[in-house]
């Protein structure tokens, strides 16, 4: 199949799937007479798995190590699990850094009058100064 009926059939723009190609990500299996890029089961395959793990915001490096795993039948599942554990720590430490975002500024909007008044909590807060709990 071309480039286009396996982006549609991944789920992904064309600029990705040549994208993807370009860097060597997930390689068409071939190239048409004419020099089209083409595209087998196998390679829509990678390229959802791609999609699946770039949507969890696997890194193209992760997901190209992933991607060897997924290739390799021989491989280790610790292996995957050591990956998958590591983006799971990063996505828990983002968490609780958009948390504590939201904790503050749920509490200078909870501070802040919203009258006519010029003096405002939220732009104080955001200057630096001291919006007392």
């Amino acid at each position: 199949m071309n480039i286009g009926d396996a982006a549609r059939a991944s789920g992904l723009p064309v600029k990705t799937v040549r994208y993807y190609a370009d860097i060597g990500l997930v390689r068409p299996n071939g190239r048409s007479e004419s020099g089209y890029r083409n595209y087998g089961r196998a390679e829509v395959s990678k390229l959802v798995f791609a999609r699946r793990a770039r949507s969890f915001g696997f890194s193209v490096e992760q997901t190209r190590e992933l991607l060897g795993l997924y290739e390799d039948r021989s491989r280790s599942s610790a292996d995957v699990k050591r990956i998958a554990r590591e983006r799971l720590s990063e996505l828990e430490a983002k968490m609780q850094e958009l948390q504590a975002l939201h904790d503050e500024l749920a509490h200078l909007v909870d501070a802040c009058r919203g009258d006519h008044r010029p003096d405002c909590p939220i732009i104080d807060g955001f200057a630096g100064g001291d919006v007392s709990r």
